[in-house]
């Protein structure tokens, strides 16, 4: 290094952190030839997206399964179909994170053995399993088992993988989704820790793992984040993570090694934060979010993947990925971040911000320690109600403009969007006949697991064992992995330890979240209420009612919370189930709660088959004067097919006006009941 290097601060370049691509869909060949390609484009690590069916344990064929098939991640119903995801990608040599949580047992012991079938050593593989249950319990919906048994199979992961599969992240505790849901980063920060807490105080107490060998379960636990666009903000919070883990590990576990303490976290930005509406600014977006996570060298990603600019309207495209993931890789290769000592060191302004969100975190902390933990902050709805609440916060200001989006609630004019003149072809579409092929496969797989060329055992031992490991104490990994063997599929490993643990529906937060839009005279959500109260009289209703449902295996309730909570506060009474109910269910409760309206809400692309079933089944039960609203991630084709199939309105990301949509609804039931329309503005 010459004298001038020296004087300036630069000395030998980092290695740039891990570059990834969230990716999967269709297929597992489809998938596998993704991956292929962007491995060549440079992408050093995988991160595979499983779909819903995968993610909560049912295969293709089940009920809840139609219309979810391959849409939001690659299915994965047994070994053949893992084999295929990684063929001809050595294992041994791939750092792998795979983002599954209530299966994600299933999932590493299928990847194990698949790995042992490359002649791999299993001791060098390298990667991640998300498996924060307690994040899909407040935010994301892909839980199956109660809070009790799922913190089991994630001990019994953690405490294999330290013996078995040194390398391995076992757990990924993962913040990203809670800020999705509405979590400020002091709540972001507070909910993560206590989960980390609770997972570690029961690896702990489970006996598995020797007081000795803890260091090593604290060096392999890693962390997802999430990076938002106010990114001096954001850094400060990366920073004020790795001061409290460095607290928490050294005096809750008595970790001496700063190695083993070291805060070790990969993260998505925020895709929240892409707008529909002149998407083209998310890549801006996309830049300033990952910047957070980078410039500070003391508190930089491991593994960064970042979404592309036009999610908000759909699946990217290998195009959109590749622009993704060639914005990571200008920063690393042709800028000099990577030359220097942390920048913000000495830092004033930092160090005061950290401080503070240190300080609050930490109280946060106590008074989930103070209720009992993670765990049963989960199970009273503390949790959910909170970041039920935030995210209504979070929304009012968006929607008086106090908090300001870039053309949406500002600068609103544009000039018209080359990139998607046509959205046909901005967007990647999945074949809906994929969805028949893939169900047409795992009856194949059920009838052939037995004969050449795979051999498989028969199934029903290995599923007999991992039941008998479920009632008693054994660890379940060694049962799972002969279920992997033996052929098993995801539905059939899932539903056997349903029979034993039973299923757990969360807690909405709904009921229990406070009113965030104040009722003003003069107001809009007055004006609504009125509206709300003239129709509810006309109709000789005490009080209109309003289904809320959520159709399929999407548990992104984000959007559905708060459409019911404004309704609610709009003088609705609202029925809101939660998550994960066939469209059968929802015509039943529309029906037997005599509600004036029905509003679905999906986000993963199951639209096109469940919103017309739910049409249908209230059509054949004589409820046609019901509307049916619809709202999502809804291409613009897609929106006008339902509309043409009896759907009242679409509402999509860029309708961000939470009061005039339950305004619009008001308007969707008068008409439906040939009511005169009322001059109340909405």
């Amino acid at each position: 290094m010459t004298e001038r290097q020296i004087a300036e601060g630069k000395r030998e370049k980092d290695r740039p952190w891990l570059m990834r691509t969230y990716a999967g869909h269709s297929t597992a060949e489809a998938s596998n030839e993704l991956y292929r390609r962007n491995l060549a484009k440079g992408q050093t690590g995988l991160s595979v997206a499983f779909d819903l069916p995968t993610q909560t344990g049912y295969d293709p064929d089940h009920i809840l399964a139609r219309g979810e098939v391959g849409r939001v991640g690659v299915p994965v119903s047994h070994l053949g179909d893992m084999r295929r995801l990684f063929q001809d990608i050595p294992l041994e040599q791939m750092n792998t994170s795979m983002t599954i949580n209530a299966t994600a047992m299933w999932l590493l012991a299928l990847y194990q053995v698949v790995a042992e079938e490359q002649g791999a050593d299993i001791t060098q593989l390298q990667g991640t399993t998300q498996n924060d249950i307690v994040k899909e319990y407040l935010s994301r919906g892909t839980h199956v088992f109660p809070p009790g048994p799922s913190l089991r199979l994630t001990t019994d992961m953690i405490a294999y993988t330290v013996s078995h599969i040194p390398k391995w992240n076992p757990i990924n505790i993962c913040s990203y989704h809670l800020q999705e849901a509405g979590a400020t980063p002091v709540q972001e920060i507070a909910y993560a820790m206590s989960t980390a807490i609770a997972v570690l105080d029961a690896v702990r107490d489970s006996g598995q793992v020797p007081q000795e060998r803890m260091g090593d379960v604290v060096a392999r636990i890693s962390f997802f984040v999430n990076a938002g666009v106010r990114f001096v903000e954001e850094m400060c919070k990366m920073r004020a993570f790795g001061r409290i883990w460095d607290k928490v590990t050294r005096e809750r576990y008595g970790i001496e090694n700063p190695k083993q303490r070291r805060f070790r976290y990969g993260v998505q930005v925020n895709s929240l934060g892409l707008t529909e509406a002149q998407p083209e600014n998310n890549v801006q977006r996309i830049v300033l979010e990952m910047l957070a996570v980078t410039l500070s060298k003391d508190a930089r990603a491991r593994a960064v993947q970042l979404p592309a600019w036009n999610e908000a309207l759909g699946l990217p495209t290998p195009w959109d990925q590749q622009w993704s993931l060639r914005i990571q890789q200008v920063l690393a290769h042709e800028s000099d971040l990577l030359e220097y000592e942390d920048i913000f060191e000495g830092s004033h302004v930092v160090e005061a911000k950290v401080a503070q969100l240190v300080e609050d975190s930490l109280a946060e902390m106590d008074r989930i320690q103070e209720m009992g933990g993670a765990m049963a902050a989960v199970e009273s709805g503390y949790l959910k109600s909170q970041l039920v609440s935030s995210h209504a916060e979070r929304r009012a200001r968006i929607e008086s403009g106090q908090e300001k989006i870039v053309g949406v609630n500002i600068f609103e004019t544009t000039e018209p969007n080359p990139l998607t003149a046509d959205l046909d072809t901005a967007i990647q579409t999945v074949d809906p006949a994929v969805e028949a092929r893939v169900v047409a496969a795992i009856g194949h797989w059920r009838d052939t697991r037995y004969q050449p060329p795979f051999n498989h055992p028969r199934p029903c031992k290995a599923l007999e064992r991992l039941k008998v490991a479920a009632k008693g104490t054994d660890n379940l990994m060694e049962a799972t992995l002969e279920c992997a063997r033996a052929g098993v599929t995801t539905g059939e490993w899932a539903g056997a330890l349903r029979e034993v643990f039973g299923e757990f529906r969360a807690p909405t937060g709904v009921s229990s979240a406070p009113i965030t839009v104040p009722v003003e005279p003069g107001s809009a959500l007055a004006e609504v209420r009125d509206k709300v109260d003239a129709t509810a009289r006309d109709l000789g209703s005490g009080k209109l009612r309003f289904l809320v449902g959520k159709p399929g295996l999407d548990g992104h309730s984000n959007g559905a919370e708060q459409i019911a909570v404004r309704a609610r506060d709009a003088g609705f009474e609202v029925v809101y189930q939660g998550i994960r109910l066939t469209p059968e269910q929802i015509v039943d409760a529309a029906l037997a709660e005599d509600v004036h309206a029905v509003g679905l809400s999906i986000l993963s692309g199951s639209h096109a088959q469940l919103v017309p079933d739910v049409l249908e089944r209230l059509r054949v039960a004589g409820a046609t004067d019901i509307p049916v609203i619809a709202g999502g991630i809804i291409p613009n084709g897609d929106a006008a097919k339902l509309r043409e199939a009896g759907v009242a309105a679409v509402f999509t990301p860029k309708d961000f006006d939470i009061t005039g949509i339950i305004g619009r609804i008001v308007d969707e039931i008068r008409k439906a009941n040939k009511l005169d329309p009322l001059e109340v503005p909405a």
